[in-house]
């Protein structure tokens, strides 16, 4: 049993900063890949950034540059630092974790997403 609790998302003004944090705890031997994704008003979850096991990260075009995927291990927590923020990075921003358990499964969970919303 994981559970995943997000926290950060907050009003902002355009040009503003924010991070987000996704902490995961339960039943885990470790943790594979994690990643970001936000849903808009009337628009499918995409993919923001997502950032492996070996650090190595992808992030997508409309963010590049402005956001920052890292991961803390030893804390089963990955956060997204978003900076330069547009009004059309309003979303509600889930996390999406690979937890590796002792015996050897593998499940994906989903955050229960968090508001951020950017607006003059």
């Amino acid at each position: 049993q994981v559970q995943l609790v997000e926290s950060g998302g907050d009003l902002v003004q355009p040009g503003g900063s924010l991070r987000l944090s996704c902490a995961a705890s339960g039943s885990i031997f470790s943790i594979d890949a994690m990643g970001w994704y936000r849903q808009a008003p009337g628009k499918q979850r995409e993919l923001v950034a997502r950032i492996a096991s070996d650090g190595s990260t992808n992030y997508a075009d409309s963010v590049k540059g402005r956001f920052t995927i890292s991961r803390d291990n030893a804390k089963n927590t990955v956060y997204l630092q978003m900076s330069s923020l547009k009004p059309e990075d309003t979303a509600v921003y889930y996390c999406h974790v690979g937890v590796i358990y002792s015996g050897g499964g593998y499940t994906a969970y989903w955050g229960q997403g968090t508001q951020v919303t950017v607006s003059s």
